[in-house]
C-alpha cells in the first residue's frame, strides 16, 4: 500500500493529534489527499529550502485553506509553516515518507541544483569549464616562444628549460620542508582552549554525510564506527548517500535505516556521476548547524564531533572548516600501504598544519572535513565537476574570505593494498589538482586581491608545485642519469649535468623529509616504517606515472570518477567486510 495512505489530518487551530479518519468518507478523503499529485499552485520550487527546513509540503489549496503535509507537528513548527503559507490544515506524515514525497515532487530541481548551482552562482570558480580561452592563449604563447628560441639557440634553450624544471622542483621541496618545520610544532594553547566540555543540552544538531557507491559490504563496519561517536543520538543527523541504481548498497542502507538512526538519501542518475554531486544533493537535506563528511571505511575518534563543536565555538566566525588528521589503519598490508601511510603522515601531521600556522589556503583531505553548514551552502557546496573536490573547496573557501584550520583529532582510513587500485586513485587526485589549479589561477589579479601575496605564492608553490614536481620528476632523473653515465667530462662541465645534480639533490631532500616526518610522528607508531622510506624514490616515480595518466585524462576524460573500492585490507577481510 502507498505509505501516504496512513496520513492523519489535524485542523488548522488544533495543537494535538486527532484520530485517523474513519467513517464513510474516510477512503474518499484519503484518496483526495494522498493519491493525487501536488498541485502546482500549492508547492513552489522557490520555497523548496523552506519545505526541507521546516519539514512540510503544501499539497493543494481547497476552500481558502492550504492542505499541508508535515512530519513535525510541534506548535513552533506549525506557526512557522502558517507564516509561510497562510491559513493551513495539516496532515501528519512520517519523516521518511515526507522526504520521499518531496524528492519525488522536486526530483529534477534537486538534481539540477546539485549539478549546476556552483556554475550558475560563480562560473569562474567552477571546473565545468576546465580551461579558458585566455589560458589556452597563454599556454600556446609559451610553447611557441620556447620553440622559437630553441630554433634560434638550441643549447641555451635546453639549459634554460632544465634549469627551470630543476629550480621549480627544489623550490617545491624547500616549501614542503618549511611547512613540515612549522607544522611539527605543537599548538597547546589552541588545543586547551577548545577542550572545555559542553553540556549535552547545548550541543547543536550535527549532520554526518557518508557518500556510498557499491559499498554494501562495508556498511556493517561503518555503522559500528558511527554508533561509537560520543554524541547525543537525538542530535545526530546521519545520512547515507547512495546512487539510486546501486541496488545492493540501497538495500543494505535501508536495512540500517530501519533502526531509526540513519536516513537514506537516494541520488538520481545524471551526469557527472561524482562524489561531490552526491554530497551537494544530500546537502539540501542536512539539518545540522555543523556537517562532516566521512568515507565508508572511516573510523573517527569517538569524541571528534565534540572537539569540532568546541573548536568552532572558540574560533573566529571566518573559520568555515576544520580538517581532522587522517591516518592509515592497515600500514602493514604490503609495500603500497606502507608508502601510503608515510605519505599521509607527512601530509596531515606536518604539511597541512604548516599551512594552517601560516594562515594560507589549505586543500582539504577527502574526508573528516567539518563545516559550518550555513557557510558551506553559501559558497555553493562542492564542485561536482572537480574529481578532487576537497582540494578545490579548501582553495575556494580561501578565495571567498574564509579560513580552514586543523582539528586535533584523528580518523583512521584504509589504504589501497594493490597497485592498480592505488594507481587509479592517485591519478584521480592529481587530475583534480590540475583542475583546481586551472580554475583558481585563471584570474591572477583577482586571486591576488582575494588571497594576498603570501596566499597566492603558497597556492602556486603547494598546489602548482605538487603537479610540477610529479611531471618533471622522471624527466630530471632521466637527464641526470644520461649525463652521468653517457656524457664524458671535460674542462667545461655541461650545465645540464649540473642542473640534473640539483634535481637529484631536491629528490634526496624530499625523501629525507618524508623519513624524518615518519620518525618524529610517534603517535601512530610510524617510526617502524622509516626503513621503508628508502623505497620512496620508486614511490615518487609511480606518482609521476599517475600524473601523466591524469594529464591524459584531463584532456580526454576530465570528469571521469574512478571509484576506489574499500574493505580490501586484511582487517576488513577478517571482519567479513
Amino acid at each position: 500500500m502507498e505509505p501516504w495512505a496512513s496520513l492523519r489530518a489535524i485542523p488548522a487551530r488544533s495543537k494535538r493529534y486527532i484520530a485517523p479518519f474513519s467513517g464513510p468518507n474516510a477512503q474518499r478523503h484519503r484518496g483526495n489527499c494522498l493519491n493525487r499529485p501536488v498541485k502546482q499552485d500549492a508547492a513552489s520550487d522557490a520555497e523548496l529550502d523552506l519545505y526541507l527546513a521546516y519539514q512540510f509540503l503544501p499539497i493543494r489549496r481547497e476552500q481558502g485553506q492550504v492542505l499541508v503535509a508535515t512530519s513535525d507537528m510541534s506548535t513552533t513548527n506549525l506557526t512557522r509553516i502558517r507564516a509561510s503559507v497562510g491559513n493551513a490544515r495539516f496532515i501528519f506524515v512520517p519523516k521518511r515518507q515526507l522526504q520521499r514525497k518531496i524528492t519525488s515532487q522536486f526530483r529534477q530541481r534537486l538534481s539540477e541544483d546539485a549539478t549546476f548551482s556552483l556554475w550558475m552562482k560563480t562560473p569562474e570558480l567552477s571546473a565545468r569549464r576546465i580551461i579558458t580561452r585566455g589560458q589556452i592563449a597563454a599556454f600556446a604563447g609559451i610553447v611557441i616562444g620556447v620553440l622559437t628560441i630553441w630554433y634560434l639557440a638550441p643549447s641555451v634553450t635546453a639549459h634554460a628549460v632544465v634549469a627551470t624544471m630543476s629550480v621549480g622542483f627544489v623550490v617545491s621541496a624547500a616549501v614542503r620542508a618549511l611547512l613540515a618545520s612549522l607544522g611539527g610544532r605543537k599548538r597547546g594553547a589552541q588545543e586547551a582552549a577548545s577542550s572545555a566540555p559542553i553540556e549535552e543540552r547545548h550541543l547543536p544538531v550535527y549532520t554526518v554525510l557518508v557518500p556510498l557507491y557499491r559499498e554494501a559490504d562495508v556498511l556493517p563496519r561503518l555503522a559500528r564506527a558511527l554508533m561509537a561517536l560520543d554524541y547525543p543520538r537525538n542530535k545526530l543527523d546521519l545520512k547515507l548517500v547512495v546512487e539510486e541504481d546501486d541496488e545492493g548498497t540501497c538495500a543494505a542502507a535501508d536495512d540500517l535505516a530501519t533502526f531509526g538512526c540513519f536516513e537514506v538519501i537516494r541520488v538520481p542518475l545524471g551526469f557527472p556521476r561524482t562524489k561531490p554531486k552526491a554530497c551537494n544533493y544530500a546537502l539540501r537535506f542536512a539539518r545540522g548547524d555543523y556537517l562532516v563528511i566521512y568515507d565508508a571505511e572511516d573510523r573517527p575518534e569517538p569524541d571528534q564531533l565534540r572537539k569540532a563543536v568546541n573548536q568552532f565555538r572558540c574560533a573566529p566566525l571566518g573559520t568555515a572548516c576544520l580538517q581532522a588528521r587522517l591516518a592509515i589503519s592497515n600500514a602493514n598490508d604490503g609495500w603500497i600501504a606502507r608508502m601510503f601511510a608515510l605519505d599521509y603522515a607527512v601530509w596531515f601531521n606536518t604539511l597541512l598544519p604548516g599551512l594552517d600556522r601560516l594562515a594560507v589556503p589549505m586543500p582539504l583531505g577527502g574526508t573528516s572535513n567539518h563545516f559550518r553548514t550555513s557557510v558551506l551552502r553559501a559558497v555553493g557546496g562542492w564542485d561536482p565537476f572537480n574529481v578532487t573536490e576537497d582540494a578545490d573547496l579548501g582553495i575556494r573557501l580561501a578565495q571567498l574570505g574564509y579560513r580552514v584550520s586543523m582539528l586535533d583529532s584523528t580518523t583512521l582510513e584504509e589504504a589501497p593494498t594493490r597497485l592498480p587500485i592505488w594507481f587509479k586513485q592517485r591519478s584521480r587526485w592529481l587530475k583534480g589538482y590540475m583542475q583546481t589549479w586551472l580554475v583558481h589561477a585563471r584570474h591572477p589579479a583577482l586571486l591576488a586581491r582575494r588571497m594576498g601575496g603570501r596566499g597566492v605564492a603558497m597556492f602556486q608553490m603547494f598546489i602548482g608545485g605538487a603537479i610540477w614536481s610529479a611531471l618533471v620528476n622522471p624527466l630530471l632523473w632521466l637527464i641526470f642519469i644520461v649525463n652521468t653515465l653517457f656524457v664524458p667530462s671535460n674542462e667545461d662541465p655541461d650545465a645540464v649535468q649540473m642542473f640534473a645534480c640539483i634535481s637529484g639533490l631536491g629528490l634526496l631532500t624530499a625523501n629525507t623529509l618524508l623519513a624524518c616526518a615518519a620518525a618524529t610522528d610517534q603517535r601512530r607508531g610510524l617510526a617502524m616504517l622509516v626503513p621503508y622510506s628508502l623505497g620512496l624514490v620508486l614511490f615518487w616515480m609511480l606518482i609521476s606515472a599517475a600524473a601523466y595518466r591524469a594529464l591524459w585524462q584531463l584532456f580526454f576524460r576530465p570528469f571521469y570518477w574512478e571509484k576506489t573500492p574499500h574493505g580490501q585490507s586484511s582487517r576488513g577481510r577478517a571482519l567479513g567486510v
